[in-house]
């Protein structure tokens, strides 16, 4: 076998899939250049009761970088947006990036550790943010290299009258006191009045850095992902060279997932924007709202992840809603339990399409076909046209191995970063000869799908036996009585390591622990079966719904040590106790 060129998915793609695909040569904003070109009067984003056109979306942009510029902002500088989903997000990510800034997305809901690594990190100099998050900034301002900062309101994305409406509620409640003096704090919406429209010339788009986009931190510290124009935008051609969709067929998208995630800011702005497509930005997820949402608008993609599947199955009033106008549904983050897959798609009639991606990626690079070819259960499909993957040997990651062989996923194509930033150790462990190591275990059939089996790390190591926990989910999930589960290594003094299950049971059920341990008994070899098992009222989860499996370890881990302190403290009382007479008697 040629592994070189050994590609059994080829023989699999449907007829309109290219086996390669043209990198991406163009500056990223060209996506919103080309949309307000062809399509100028489609809305590009509708929030409440503001709409704002393809034309009038690239204005604003260019009138934002120019207002940029005229702040100072230098190309390949580094621009924080700490925004929830609002048009002001839009706006702001386009208009950096046609200032030819690198654009840092920051999670409006990171703490003072937080921010202060990412900043510091990221050597970001300027910011937008949410006047509500000024509080938190302020306090760390002179700890900070940021410079400059841009506040905006909900009502910045809102007309009127609802714009005035929220201004006069927000003044009858204590809002943050936030010190514009239009020399380094500025307000929304006076910041782009009398400036110059602005779009930076990018000569090199493959090596020119568009976004700093940092990991989810689920595996250690965050690391910024250095990722080029033509990552981007090759990765949007990727994706539709998949679904087949092009932007003659008006697409709306419901926007739910957060922007400042890869994936939501592929699927929820840069994806639409390539389509001329509406997108629906939701500041938080309220499972009402979506569900009000997508009749109103007959949205037709709807991205999501399996805890917003999940949590829309279980509202009462479901059957209300027609949910028929959507087209195609996207998962992704985690897997998503076969059985919410079937009930989803019974309610609104849609394609689900399952896929596999990473930050490190931009981020996907595989997915399953929606064509004749079908997708196969529990697999995230096949590479993306112009991505090569391979499945090698846990040890070295040099020996490939056969279908049907688990091993190392690794992943080589033009959406690859080029590395993390400021990082050059991290960085070549990550990348080697060309290709991109994921750290997750995973499987080929003979005909190129693909299949994860776990994170390396996450492996157990039980009795001596490889113990995957992804493998043991999937016996939870299918319990009926339960609606979340995962399980985690944790250590023995015994066994060496045990795996723990962590259970959601389905609201009024009543379920117990010998339920679970013998219901895993009946699918798992012995070794394999969860010791421990507690149950909660939910489970930790990144903000696109992946369960946090490293916080739930850590959290034994710090259980631990408190029990040892404590056996500690006792055995060092006990020996005072013994040794306390023996002094007197020898006095």
């Amino acid at each position: 076998m040629n592994t070189e060129c050994y590609r059994p998915w080829f023989a699999h793609y449907e007829d309109y899939v290219p086996r390669v695909t043209n990198i991406w040569q163009k500056p990223l904003y060209s996506l919103l250049d080309e949309a307000a070109e062809s399509y100028p009067q489609r809305k590009a984003v509708i929030f409440q009761n503001t709409s704002i056109t393809y034309r009038a979306l690239r204005e604003k942009a260019e009138f934002f970088a120019g207002a940029l510029r005229r702040m100072g902002v230098k190309p390949g500088e580094r621009i924080a947006i700490m925004l929830p989903n609002l048009p002001q997000t839009v706006i702001a990510f386009w208009g950096a990036i046609k200032a030819g800034a690198v654009v840092v997305m920051t999670n409006p809901l990171y703490m003072e550790k937080e921010l202060l690594q990412n900043m510091r990190d990221s050597g970001a100099e300027h910011m937008i943010l949410l006047d509500l998050l000024w509080p938190r900034v302020a306090a760390l301002r002179d700890r900070l290299p940021l410079r400059n900062f841009i506040v905006t309101g909900v009502e910045d994305g809102l007309s009127f009258p609802l714009n005035w409406l929220y201004r006069f509620k927000k003044s009858r409640s204590a809002s943050p006191a936030i010190p514009y003096d239009n020399k380094n704090v500025f307000a929304w919406k006076h910041f782009c009045r009398g400036a110059q429209r602005h779009a930076e010339p990018i000569a090199d788009p493959v090596n020119t850095p568009v976004m700093l986009q940092y990991t989810g931190g689920t595996t250690g510290l965050p690391k910024g992902v250095v990722l080029s124009h033509a990552n981007l935008g090759t990765n949007c051609r990727q994706v539709l060279d998949i679904i087949n969709i092009t932007a003659e067929s008006h697409h709306t998208f419901l926007s739910l997932l957060p922007f400042f995630h890869v994936y939501g800011l592929s699927l929820g702005l840069l994806i639409p924007v390539y389509l001329a497509g509406t997108t629906l930005p939701l500041p938080r997820y309220v499972p009402q709202d979506v569900l009000r949402i997508i009749p109103k608008y007959k949205v037709t993609i709807f991205p999501g992840a399996p805890s917003v599947y999940i949590s829309l199955l279980q509202q009462k009033d479901l059957p209300r809603y027609d949910l028929t106008s959507i087209q195609i549904c996207v998962s992704g983050s985690a897997p998503l339990p076969r059985e919410i897959f079937r009930r989803f798609q019974e309610v609104t009639g849609a394609a689900i399409l399952e896929g596999y991606g990473l930050t490190e990626a931009s981020p996907i690079t595989h997915l399953n076909p929606l064509g004749r070819q079908g997708q196969k259960e529990n697999s995230i499909g096949m590479p993306a046209s112009g991505t090569d993957a391979r499945i090698v040997d846990m040890e070295g990651g040099s020996l490939t191995l056969p279908p049907g062989k688990m091993g190392e996923l690794i992943i080589r194509g033009p959406q690859v970063m080029s590395g993390y930033w400021r990082k050059p150790d991290e960085t070549a462990s990550a990348l080697r000869n060309g290709w991109l190591y994921t750290g997750d275990l995973a499987t080929m059939d003979e005909d190129g799908y693909f299949y994860i089996v776990d994170r390396k790390k996450d492996m157990v190591l039980v009795g001596g036996y490889n113990v995957y926990p992804r493998e043991v989910d999937e016996v939870l999930l299918e319990h009926p009585k339960v609606l979340e589960a995962v399980s985690v290594g944790i250590n023995d003094g015994i066994r060496g390591e045990v795996l723990k299950a962590y259970v959601v049971p389905r609201e009024g059920e009543e379920l117990t622990k010998a339920e679970v341990i013998a219901w895993c008994r009946s699918k798992l070899a012995s070794y394999k079966v969860p010791r421990l098992v507690e149950f909660r009222a939910e489970l930790p989860k990144t903000i696109v719904g992946k369960i946090l499996r490293r916080a739930l370890r850590e959290e034994e881990e710090r259980k631990s040590d408190k029990r040892r302190r404590h056996m500690s403290k006792k055995t060092d009382q006990t020996q005072a106790e013994v040794e306390q007479p023996a002094d007197k008697d020898q006095a």
